[in-house]
């Protein structure tokens, strides 16, 4: 996709180093930063200069490349994967991007090791990026039946980031709008602000706005009423671990907007690659919940009147804060599930259909 008018993927690898689009800095300035170490791609992913559960899983594969290139001992590569898994935990595609390198790299001690790894990390990205766009594909049919009953605007509500900037291209939420928009169907897209990172407002907004795709930020709480307008089509979410059953685990506040969508009868869909579904755990309390420091919460980032990045205090100085990062949506509450594959209802019936072998 598209930054000013240039095509970029979120990774790559180039002489010897992992380039990464530094997301911490969106939207104010856009930053392309070098990972060469495996600790360098662990701290990326800790401090969400990449976020996004595909692209979490790309930069851990990518790692793992690193860690051969610092220390090709086997003991060394090992101790990376661990400490790659533990950098964090909600995200499915990490342990399975790492588990995935290590299988292909299991009992290799030769010579070929870095260019068997490598070549691995960057099929990961190639799959995903083509899983993403089978994706945009997939869900375009939905969008195109709401506008041909419709005749005009078709609007959709975003939540947190589920871009092309989560993935290494296309995105898994906004993939099918970018399909709809380069038919000529007219999209506009409400864009959860999504606290406390902020994720919708600086970077869905940011990347649709590179896109030329009509969209208005909203604060978390107002697609509710938006909803009761009759001003939301439907709905598209991204998903970091969607369990076998169909139930879905997102980005804090994704519950409840399905719950509204529930409540007014509009569709609710749930975007994912295959990567991202976790065919182990089998109740969503098992599922492990992040939850991130509390300034996350108390500070906020912007451009002040001089042009300056500054990061400002918003709560008393005594106060208390909590910060889980993710919340589960049931998945009585999807309409669907929208994957490589096809689109199938969000239970085990209807995945196991989907990805029998």
């Amino acid at each position: 996709m598209k930054i000013e008018g240039k095509e970029y993927r979120t990774i790559w690898f180039e002489k010897k180093v992992v380039k990464i689009i530094d997301q911490t800095k969106l939207p104010h300035q856009f930053v392309v930063k070098e990972l060469k170490t495996v600790k360098d791609a662990i701290n990326a992913i800790k401090t969400m200069e990449v976020r996004g559960a595909p692209l979490i899983g790309a930069t851990a594969a990518y790692g793992i490349v690193l860690a051969i290139q610092n220390n090709n001992d086997q003991q060394f590569i090992k101790k990376s994967s661990e400490d790659l898994i533990q950098s964090r935990p909600t995200a499915i595609n990490l342990k399975w991007a790492v588990d995935r390198m290590m299988k292909k790299l299991s009992g290799i001690n030769s010579d070929q090791i870095l260019d068997i790894a490598l070549n691995e990390a960057k099929e990961i990205c190639s799959e995903d990026e083509k899983f993403c766009k089978n994706i945009g594909i997939n869900g375009l049919k939905i969008i195109e039946e709401i506008y041909s009953k419709k005749k005009d605007t078709v609007n959709i509500l975003t939540h947190c980031n589920a871009g092309w900037l989560a993935t290494i291209n296309w995105g898994t939420a906004t993939s099918p709008i970018y399909h709809a928009h380069k038919k000529g169907i007219p999209v506009h897209v409400w864009v959860d602000e999504t606290r406390p990172r902020n994720q919708g407002a600086n970077l869905t907004s940011y990347e649709l706005n590179e896109e030329e795709i009509p969209n208005t930020i909203i604060a978390d709480n107002t697609g509710g009423i938006l909803m009761q307008r009759g001003d939301i089509d439907m709905c598209i979410v991204g998903t970091d671990r969607t369990l076998s059953n169909g139930d879905v685990c997102n980005k804090i506040g994704t519950y409840l907007k399905a719950l509204a969508a529930h409540d007014n009868n509009v569709p609710f869909y749930v975007a994912l690659p295959s990567s991202t579904i976790d065919w182990d755990i089998k109740d969503a309390k098992n599922i492990p919940i992040e939850e991130r420091n509390s300034d996350e919460l108390s500070y906020v980032e912007g451009i002040d009147e001089n042009n300056q990045v500054k990061k400002v205090l918003i709560y008393p100085k005594k106060s208390n804060a909590m910060n889980l990062a993710f919340d589960v949506t049931p998945a009585k509450y999807v309409t669907g599930l929208i994957t490589e594959r096809g689109i199938s209802e969000a239970s085990s019936n209807g995945l196991k259909e989907l990805f029998k072998k």
